[in-house]
């Protein structure tokens, strides 16, 4: 299907400069951008040129910035580094801001992204003053072809009082198609059942819709999306892959799996990519995926014909893999969709798919608690994203990392984490590259005893070991045994010292 890039909307165009004017100081922005595809990259450094102005000038400018998660450079990090960002929602993994919010010079709010949306239409959130929205094409009847990520996109066109569009034409118009948006969301009492009952299931259109009158800047950009490298996986992520396909071949031998396994969700990084690149020489076929982003190791699984559809809001790809998708779209738009984030993260879907979700962490204790989001406690890493979406609601939660951080420095396996971002009663697979704790049925004892044995790395596990035996004879030695004050003391001790291990 043949498109014009920009429609009947050609005198709307202006420089990012002139559409950085429409913007006021304290007002709200909602933008693209999820994982570094798809977002605004003009507009945003012309924003960030005119804070830093009307900074040097003695006028205070800041605004609210919502997205669908996090971005590239030219959208956080420079405006973070204009300090120009009072609050940023929901999710953000760029430095220079992760360096404001944790010296409390930005306030942030940490969501759970299948919310994000509907809290927007509540009006919790408060107004939206203006989208700022990438998108790859405008139709003849005015609607919006989507870029690379479809996040929140949706809901900021139809919250926003006004409707900034960057045309990015570096994206391939084979994108045209590809998109899957979905208009039958609603508020209670009016809710109804969401029809989509298998991955690959199509149940929207593949455009946005826009008030034309809303539209009051066109910027055209020619710019690669932010496309981080992944490293070759090292010896820990793939121990981690190799004892998770083992487990799934165990759970297809005991009826609890088809041979097609479930829906896979993944998040992202270079573990992720390992377990998705060995399920190729695995015994799996006909997989599907229903996840928030593709990555390289989703690409091999289709290229291999493993994989028969993946369904996400957003890319998330190495230079080189995006320069292949983006070279040869059309080959690619029959196997993927993408959705609105409160679609590729709904609940009710989760569940009703039964996904298997596959995700990170920063540190996990011995019960199974989680903390994905905070370094020592209080310091946030990036955010909670859309792993406590998936968790709870999966047909098997899954959570691996390596055993070890910082040269083997810090445990991943700690008496009692520092953070809690899911509960243990969230948690049902704990995967190492030491081995895997299958932990459904287990009571807190259960899963200390064998969290220890199969996931601690044997530098810790002694240590881990003691511990736990001397807190089941301490005054808070009953259904989750814990001494307080020693549990906090391991993070303390690396402070100190610079390493967890017992001297």
């Amino acid at each position: 299907m043949s498109s014009s890039r920009l429609g009947r909307f050609a005198d709307k165009c202006m420089s990012a400069d002139a559409a950085a004017a429409l913007v006021a100081s304290g007002s709200t922005v909602g933008m693209s951008g999820f994982t570094g595809s798809g977002y605004p990259k003009a507009v945003p450094l012309a924003l960030a040129g005119r804070i830093e102005a009307e900074h040097a000038a003695g006028h205070p400018f800041k605004l609210r910035v919502w997205t669908g998660a996090s971005t590239g450079p030219e959208l956080d990090g420079a405006l973070a580094k204009a300090d120009g960002i009072e609050l940023r929602l929901p999710y953000n993994s760029d430095p220079i801001a992760r360096e404001k919010i944790n010296a409390g010079k930005m306030d942030y709010l940490d969501m759970h992204l299948s919310q994000v949306a509907p809290m927007a239409w509540q009006g919790f959130l408060g107004p939206l003053d203006t989208a700022l929205i990438e998108v790859s094409g405008i139709r003849a009847d005015g609607s919006l072809i989507p870029s690379s990520s479809i996040g929140n996109n949706k809901t900021w066109l139809d919250r926003a009082s006004q409707v900034i569009l960057e045309v990015n034409h570096w994206q391939n118009p084979a994108l045209e198609g590809m998109h899957d948006i979905y208009y039958g969301t609603a508020l209670p009492p009016h809710r109804v059942p969401i029809p989509l009952i298998r991955a690959d299931d199509r149940i929207g259109e593949p455009f946005f819709r826009c008030d034309p009158d809303k539209i009051v800047a066109i910027v055209e950009t020619d710019s690669p999306d932010r496309n981080a490298p992944f490293t070759p996986p090292d010896a820990a992520a793939l121990g981690i892959a190799g004892h998770l396909l083992e487990f799934f071949r165990h759970e297809v031998a005991r009826g609890r799996l088809p041979a097609s396994l479930l829906p896979l969700q993944s998040g992202v990084g270079n573990v992720a990519n390992a377990v998705l690149t060995g399920l190729i020489d695995g015994p799996f076929d006909n997989m599907t995926a229903y996840t928030e982003v593709i990555q390289d190791g989703m690409l091999d699984l289709l290229a291999s014909g493993r994989l028969r559809m993946a369904s996400a809001t957003a890319f998330s790809l190495s230079p080189e893999a995006a320069a292949a998708v983006n070279t040869d779209m059309a080959r690619y738009r029959d196997t993927m969709i993408l959705r609105p984030q409160e679609i590729s993260n709904h609940p009710e879907i989760i569940r009703r798919l039964g996904c298997l979700a596959m995700n990170g962490l920063i540190e996990a204790d011995i019960y199974g608690n989680v903390n994905s989001t905070h370094v020592m406690g209080s310091r946030i890493q990036n955010g909670i994203g859309g792993s406590g979406d998936f968790a709870r609601n999966a047909y098997v939660s899954i959570f691996m990392t390596p055993s070890t951080a910082k040269g083997g420095t810090i445990s991943a396996i700690v008496p009692f984490a520092s953070h809690v971002d899911h509960i243990a009663q969230d948690v049902q697979v704990l995967v190492t590259e030491q081995g895997l704790a299958d932990l459904r049925g287990l009571s807190p004892k259960q899963r200390a005893r064998l969290i220890i044995a199969r996931c601690a790395h044997p530098a810790y596990r002694d240590a881990l070991a003691d511990y736990f035996e001397r807190a089941q004879h301490g005054a808070y030695g009953l259904q989750t045994p814990m001494l307080p004050a020693e549990a906090l003391s391991w993070h303390q001790r690396f402070i100190e010292t610079g390493t967890m291990r017992p001297a």
